[in-house]
C-alpha cells in the first residue's frame, strides 16, 4: 500500500485509481498526482488519476476490477455512473504461486474442551437440533421449560441451550444436492465440536427422517460410549404430542447434561483451532484494513498448524484466479473452478447474475463491481497455499487454507462452515453487523474507525487504524491472532454479550419447494 497524503491511498503502483481516505471536495488536490477532482468524492469511494476512455480497464490492488463505460477525466469520482463489470477472463496458472508458509518454532495453546473423538471445542452448549420446521416451536418449547428451571444451575461447565430450527426438512425432494446438502449440515452440527450434546428432534413424517440423520452418527462423534451419553433423539408423533416431548425432552437433556458437565477447559495446540473467515457489509476500506489484516492472523493460525476457512464463493467471483494459483495442485485448483462454473450455471437457470453483488450498502461504501469487492474478499485468505475444496457443510478434514463453497448470504454461509467444523467465526464488516452464531463464537473486525466508534458495542476490534493510526497490517494481524487465542480459551465476544446467536441458522436450501 502507498499512502501518499492522509487523504488518499494507492494500493498498487498499477492502479490508475486512488481511494479516498476522507470525503473529498470539489477542487480538493491530489498533489503527489497533480490532480484537482472534478467533483466530491465520499470517503471509501475511487478517484482517477489517469486519464481513462472508454473501454479502458479500471486497475485496483493491481487487477481489472472493471472498465470504464465512458471517457474518464483525471479527477473524476469512478463509480456506477462511469465503470461497469466487462470482461474478466484469467490465467489460473494452477499451483504456481503455492509456497507452504514456514512453520512456527514455538508452538502455542489454548483452554479448550477436548472431545473424546480427538477434536477441541472452544465452547460447551448443549444443543436442540430439528430434523423440520414443524419441530421448530417444540424444541423451543423445551428451552424455555430448561430455562424456567434453572436447568443450568447444576451444569456450570455448560454454557447455554441452543435450540437449532429452520424453515425446511420437509417439501423438497428425497434426493439430489438439496436433500444432500440439508443433511451434511445437519449432521454437521451434531458433530460439531462445540456441542457437549445433541437432542435431535423430529416430527416423524417429514423427508428428512431422524433415522438418516442418526445413523451418520458415528459412536465416537464425541463419546467414547457411543451415541446414548450425547447423542439421543426422538419424534414428537412417537413421544404423543407437544406436552409429551417437552417433558421428555427435558429428561434427556438432563442426561446429556450429566456428561456434558464433565467436560472442562484444559491445554490444546492452536492447530486445533478452525476458523470461518466471513465479510459483510464490505465497503472501500475492506480490502485495505480488516481483510488483509484477517489474512496475516490466517497465516499464523496456519502456521501453528491451524484451519482457516475462505467462503461466499459468490464474493470471490473475478478473483479465483488468485486462489487458483495457491492450490497445491491443480486437480485442487480445477475443484474451485468447477463450483464457480456450478454457480455460473446456478443463476443462469435462477435467473440471476453473478454481478448482483455488491449491494446498494457495498455501493455506497464505495464498492462498485464483483471483481473489485471479490479482489478486497479473497485478501482474507491470507498468503498461504489452497490445501483443498469442500462442499457447503462438508467436514473439513485437512489442515491449513482451505475454501468452502456458499453463498455470499452471511448468515447462511456461515451455517455451512459451522457445518463443516469451525469452532470459531471472524467477521469483517464496514458498514456494521450484528449477529452471533451460536455454538460458536464470533468476533467482529471494524474496517473503518468512524463506524466502529459508532457501533462499539457490537465491534470487537477496530482495524481502521491501520489507516487512522499508522497501525501495521502485520501489528494488526497479530493483535487478531491473540485475540483469537483468548476468545477461544472463553473470552466472550461481542455478540456473546448481547446474547446473538439464536436466529443466524440458515441452511441452503437448493431446489423446489413442493
Amino acid at each position: 500500500m502507498i499512502f501518499g497524503s492522509k487523504q488518499i491511498i494507492r494500493l498498487h503502483n498499477n492502479d490508475n485509481v486512488v481511494i479516498a481516505l476522507s470525503d473529498l471536495a470539489e477542487g480538493s488536490k491530489l498533489n503527489e498526482f497533480d490532480v484537482t477532482l472534478k467533483t466530491y468524492v465520499p470517503r471509501g469511494h475511487k478517484v482517477a488519476i489517469k486519464p481513462l476512455v472508454k473501454g479502458d480497464n479500471v486497475i485496483r490492488y493491481g487487477q481489472i476490477i472493471g472498465q470504464s463505460t465512458q471517457d474518464i477525466a483525471s479527477g473524476e469520482h469512478v463509480h456506477v455512473q462511469n465503470m461497469g463489470m466487462g470482461e474478466h477472463l484469467q490465467d489460473y496458472a494452477f499451483s504456481k504461486q503455492s509456497e507452504p508458509l514456514p512453520t512456527v518454532s514455538l508452538p502455542r495453546t489454548f483452554n479448550g474442551y477436548r472431545r473424546l473423538n480427538g477434536k477441541v471445542g472452544t465452547r460447551n452448549y448443549l444443543g436442540i437440533l430439528t430434523s423440520v420446521n414443524c419441530a421448530g416451536s417444540v424444541a423451543r418449547f423445551i428451552e424455555e421449560a430448561a430455562n424456567k428451571e434453572h436447568f443450568l444451575k447444576n451444569y456450570p461447565n455448560i454454557d447455554g441451550i441452543v435450540p437449532i430450527v429452520h424453515s425446511t426438512g420437509c417439501g423438497m425432494s428425497g434426493q439430489g444436492e438439496g436433500y444432500q446438502t440439508l443433511h451434511r449440515t445437519l449432521s454437521g452440527y451434531a458433530k460439531n465440536p462445540n456441542f457437549g450434546g445433541i437432542l435431535l428432534i423430529g416430527l416423524g413424517c417429514e423427508v428428512m427422517q431422524v433415522s438418516s440423520l442418526v445413523d451418520n452418527q458415528t459412536p465416537d462423534s464425541h463419546s467414547k460410549e457411543g451415541s446414548d451419553t450425547t447423542f439421543r433423539y426422538m419424534t414428537i408423533q412417537t413421544e404423543g404430542g407437544t406436552r409429551k416431548t417437552i417433558e421428555k425432552g427435558l429428561a434427556e437433556l438432563h442426561l446429556l447434561a450429566n456428561e456434558a458437565n464433565k467436560a472442562v477447559r484444559a491445554p490444546a495446540p492452536v492447530s486445533e483451532i478452525m476458523v470461518g473467515m466471513q465479510c459483510g457489509g464490505s465497503d472501500g476500506y475492506s480490502g485495505i484494513t480488516a481483510n488483509p489484516a484477517l489474512g496475516y492472523a490466517s497465516d499464523l493460525l496456519v502456521r501453528h498448524g491451524g484451519t482457516t476457512i475462505l467462503s461466499e464463493t459468490s464474493e470471490v467471483y473475478g478473483a479465483e484466479h488468485l486462489l487458483t494459483r495457491r492450490a497445491i495442485s491443480k486437480e485442487v485448483g480445477q475443484k474451485l473452478i468447477d463450483r464457480i462454473h456450478w454457480w455460473e450455471d446456478y443463476c443462469a437457470r435462477n435467473g440471476g447474475e453473478m454481478d448482483n453483488n455488491p449491494s446498494p450498502g457495498n455501493k455506497n461504501g464505495g464498492l462498485t463491481t464483483i471483481l473489485e469487492k471479490s479482489l478486497g474478499a479473497v485478501a482474507k485468505g491470507g498468503s498461504a497455499p489452497l490445501t483443498d475444496v469442500y462442499l457447503f457443510g462438508e467436514t473439513i478434514d485437512k489442515k491449513g487454507f482451505v475454501f468452502m463453497d456458499s453463498p455470499g448470504f452471511d448468515p447462511c454461509s456461515v451455517t455451512g462452515q459451522v457445518a463443516s467444523g469451525a469452532n470459531m467465526i471472524i467477521f469483517t464488516t464496514g458498514r456494521g453487523s450484528v449477529s452471533g452464531y451460536k455454538p460458536t463464537p464470533c468476533i467482529k473486525l471494524a474496517t473503518n474507525t468512524e463506524m466502529y466508534s459508532r457501533l462499539q458495542e457490537d465491534m470487537d476490534l477496530n482495524c481502521g487504524d491501520i489507516v487512522t493510526g499508522g497501525i501495521s497490517i502485520e501489528e494488526k494481524g497479530t493483535e487478531l491472532f491473540e485475540l483469537i487465542i483468548r476468545i477461544a480459551s472463553g473470552e466472550e465476544t461481542k455478540s456473546e454479550a448481547l446474547g446473538f446467536g439464536g436466529a443466524e441458522f440458515v441452511p441452503w436450501q437448493i431446489g423446489a419447494v413442493m
